[in-house]
């Protein structure tokens, strides 16, 4: 294992690896901005599933986004041999001097060795084998405590090959996109709604256990728009998130508006954009409101909010003090049920609300 730094200006193409799911392939997005800030003729690939791809198409760092498809392991053995091949001789294609790998993922350790990338870096994780370990030249250590944000994980990548983000260059980035901005105007115009004239609400999240209770939901929508706030809801389009919002809707006293199920990610960004509010759980829309800006109150449970929080936006995070937390289980006793994110009270994200943003 090397020790020494790296010369960036030796290193003419660089791949970064980060094969996770939306938010974690966002919170990835300052590792393109700082390297690109530092060696500007870089030119730096991005390698992610096909469905997180929107995550980072558009950023001005990025040269190409390489997409894995999740579906091809559902191919039969022939196909799926042919769409790996096909993979990775475009990566060959491009002779990489570095490979940046940001998660556990076996899929590094063989590109390190099957590309033959001069520098290839990525963290020490503990549980690795000596063979994963063995195909990078730069280890980063990991932090004992646990307690360093994601993307501060991410740009510790860079800090072992030599390189110190500055402060003002670890903002994430994520871009809608003309065709989503326009689309999204025409939305609101419908919706007879202006640009910071609403507040963006995303109650849903993939992971059932880190979603906040319908009724209280309804509740917050319905002592907000008392408020004289407009309030948008937004969910994916899948069944459990949209059976949430149904929920919701049949419990809330007062009519929202609702684009569930009808955005995609550009749009959705869009539309988060233009909100004067973002109100979430720990999920991808969350960090995609950090990204553009737009000011966050984010309600955590089982995740950390040292982890995971908003990040250099204006903010504030409602949680609970249950001494458990955060257990990262998929729910108590993984019954899919939070009681720290559960018991959180409606007046306590009214309250952070109104901190943000005092009227």
């Amino acid at each position: 294992m090397l020790k020494d730094p790296v010369d960036l200006q030796s290193v003419r193409r660089v791949l970064v690896t980060k094969l996770r799911h939306h938010g974690d392939v966002l919170l990835a997005s300052p590792v393109f901005s700082v390297l690109k800030a530092h060696a500007p003729h870089l030119e730096i690939d991005a390698l992610v599933y096909a469905d997180t791809a929107p995550m980072l198409t558009g950023n001005p760092a990025v040269s190409r986004v390489i997409a894995v498809d999740r579906g091809w392991k559902s191919l039969g053995w022939l196909a799926r041999a042919g769409a790996e091949w096909g993979a990775l001789q475009q990566l060959r294609s491009r002779e990489y001097d570095m490979l940046i790998h940001l998660s556990e993922h076996p899929r590094g350790a063989w590109l390190a060795r099957l590309l033959g990338p001069r520098f290839r870096v990525a963290a020490d994780h503990p549980r690795a084998h000596r063979w994963w370990k063995s195909s990078f030249s730069h280890l980063y250590p990991l932090p004992r405590n646990g307690r360093r944000h994601v993307v501060e994980l991410n740009l510790d990548a860079l800090r072992r090959i030599g390189l110190q983000p500055g402060e003002q260059e670890r903002g994430l980035c994520f871009v809608p996109g003309d065709e989503a901005e326009h689309e999204v105007e025409r939305m609101l115009g419908e919706l007879g709604l202006t640009p910071g004239g609403y507040v963006h609400l995303h109650p849903a999240s993939r992971w059932q256990f880190k979603c906040w209770p319908a009724a209280k939901t309804a509740d917050l929508i319905d002592q907000l728009q008392a408020l004289g706030e407009r309030v948008v809801l937004s969910a994916a389009p899948d069944a459990d998130e949209l059976a949430l919002v149904r929920r919701i809707g049949a419990l809330a006293r007062t009519p929202f508006a609702d684009v569930s199920g009808r955005l995609t990610l550009k749009q959705l960004g869009a539309l988060t954009r233009n909100a004067r509010l973002f109100i979430g759980v720990d999920s991808a829309p969350m960090h995609i409101a950090s990204a553009v800006g737009t000011p966050v109150v984010a309600l955590f449970g089982p995740s950390g909010e040292f982890n995971w929080g908003p990040w250099q936006v204006p903010h504030r995070v409602v949680a609970s003090d249950h001494a458990c937390r955060p257990c990262g289980n998929d729910g108590c006793g993984g019954g899919k049920v939070s009681d720290c994110l559960s018991t959180l009270t409606v007046s306590a994200v009214l309250q952070a609300v109104q901190d943000l943003q005092p009227r």
